[in-house]
């Protein structure tokens, strides 16, 4: 089976390098308006659905919750692995591969990682191995970036220099679709990657949670959890439950 993007792109160093500046501020600033907006019990169980190197999981078991992160990433996981403790364990899984059932009482899937999949029939999937992990109470929070205003405001072309390396990125919309392809040389070796994310709308997610067997209780448009406004909105954040 031919490996896809994703696979080749989280995996590599060079992901880690042109993305080191994320914002842990800016994710803990989220985490807290969440958990103040869900009011978990402190005894809660959560899975954080393609953790990365597991900024959000780490900041939540802070918080005192049992949290389970999972990336198909072998590297960002490695590097996750070194804050584990009895109540935060980090694991290589590709979310559209069931895991636990019925065990947890938040699923998170944070910072647009979804839309990765060329079907819907494989994002319906992954949704429905989400609805399996949850407990009959229990809530998927999915946050996006909202489609409408970052194919209005699409960036052509930029370049970043990051540890000596210069990345020149370009992105397009094609069939539906966001791509975009990051060329850059290093140690005088080409490499091109590229990122392909669905241009998925707010009816999009509803048409596939639906599918899934879930309902969308409560939508939010920003990581201080505004009003979801398609035209200004950053984000698309939905709280859903079981239907």
């Amino acid at each position: 089976m031919q490996r896809k993007w994703f696979q080749y792109w989280f995996n590599s160093p060079y992901y880690h390098i042109l993305y080191q500046q994320r914002n842990d501020a800016e994710a803990e600033f989220f985490i807290d308006n969440l958990t103040q907006y869900l009011q978990p019990r402190e005894d809660a169980k959560m899975l954080d659905i393609a953790c990365g190197k597991g900024r959000h999981s780490i900041y939540l078991n802070k918080k005192g919750f049992d949290v389970t992160g999972i990336d198909l990433s072998e590297q960002s996981i490695k590097y996750a692995k070194q804050f584990e403790n009895n109540k935060l364990h980090f694991l290589v899984h590709d979310m559209r591969r069931l895991f636990y059932i019925n065990y947890f009482d938040i699923a998170l899937n944070l910072f647009t990682s979804f839309g990765y999949f060329d079907t819907e029939k494989d994002h319906v999937n992954a949704l429905k191995t989400f609805r399996k992990c949850l407990t009959a109470k229990g809530i998927l929070v999915l946050d996006y970036f909202n489609t409408e205003k970052i194919i209005r405001n699409l960036n052509s072309c930029e370049t970043k220099s990051l540890d000596g390396i210069t990345f020149n990125i370009t992105k397009n919309v094609v069939d539906g679709k966001i791509i975009k392809k990051i060329n850059f040389e290093d140690n005088k070796k080409v490499y091109n990657f590229e990122e392909r994310v669905q241009a998925f709308s707010f009816e999009d997610f509803e048409r596939m949670l639906t599918k899934a067997g879930m309902v969308i209780e409560k939508t939010f448009g920003s990581y201080a959890l505004d009003d979801f406004n398609e035209s200004d909105s950053d984000r698309l954040i939905l709280i859903c439950k079981k239907a």
